[in-house]
């Protein structure tokens, strides 16, 4: 059940990262980095756009999914 778990992770994971480096390199990506950065400067907060995110999340759950995949069982004797 655990294998299933993190296959089902890093397939999740994976779909985030594509879609984040999709996101980052449209031209929606792009005006949402300008926005962000400008957005920061002005009132010097710590935004990040949301192709980040994704990115993020996206290494997130295929690390924690190959962890799970990778995981041995452990038998109680």
């Amino acid at each position: 059940m655990k294998k299933l778990l993190g296959v089902v992770l890093i397939v999740v994971g994976a779909f985030l990262l594509i879609q984040g480096f999709n996101r980052k390199d449209s031209l929606v990506g792009e005006a949402s980095e300008t926005g962000t950065k400008i957005a920061n400067s002005v009132d010097g907060g710590t935004r990040m756009p949301k192709h980040m995110g994704y990115i993020i999340g996206g290494g997130v759950l295929v690390l924690v999914g190959g962890a799970l995949a990778l995981s041995r069982s452990r038998v109680a004797v």
